[in-house]
């Protein structure tokens, strides 16, 4: 099932992934009333990770924007698996970005631009969100970022 919201997608050129399995025990995402939060979101691509290391040492602030967008295309992946129409989304709540930084990058807001902006090129004002963007010494499989979502969705 396809409707505006993947319409734009393809407008965009970008394609639905299927959803990432999960790398240990919990759900890529869960539904609670309104609600639909997603476990974070690596930046996987056929399976694997493109790239791996810290944001301003092994990979560069743009690579790293690049690969938000990917989490959070992987993260409305996710999204559709629980409610199987992308345009019950009602709004993006919240987005939340942690990226593996080398001691001393502070660019965490310009790498988390990348999901944010997808999120507005794809969804329009229903992808205005809040967010919050963290540095951290580690992520899984030593992806340089990973993201959640939490979405407002119409009980239909």
């Amino acid at each position: 099932m396809s409707g505006a919201v993947e319409a734009k997608l393809a407008e965009l050129g970008l394609t639905l992934p299927d959803v990432v399995p999960p790398l240990a025990a919990y759900q890529p995402a869960v539904r609670s009333g309104a609600y639909v939060f997603t476990a974070g979101q690596l930046p996987m691509v056929g399976g694997s990770l493109p790239t791996t290391g810290k944001v301003g040492a092994e990979v560069s602030a743009e690579e790293a924007k690049k690969l938000a967008a990917v989490c959070a295309l992987n993260a409305l992946a996710a999204v559709k698996s629980v409610i199987g129409d992308l345009d019950k989304i009602e709004r993006v709540v919240k987005v939340v970005g942690f990226v593996a930084s080398a001691p001393d990058f502070t660019g965490q807001p310009g790498v988390l631009n990348g999901a944010s902006e997808l999120l507005g090129e794809v969804l329009g004002d229903k992808g205005v969100h809040a967010r919050s963007a963290v540095g951290v010494a580690v992520l899984p499989l030593d992806a340089p970022v990973e993201v959640e979502l939490q979405v407002e969705v119409s009980a239909s």
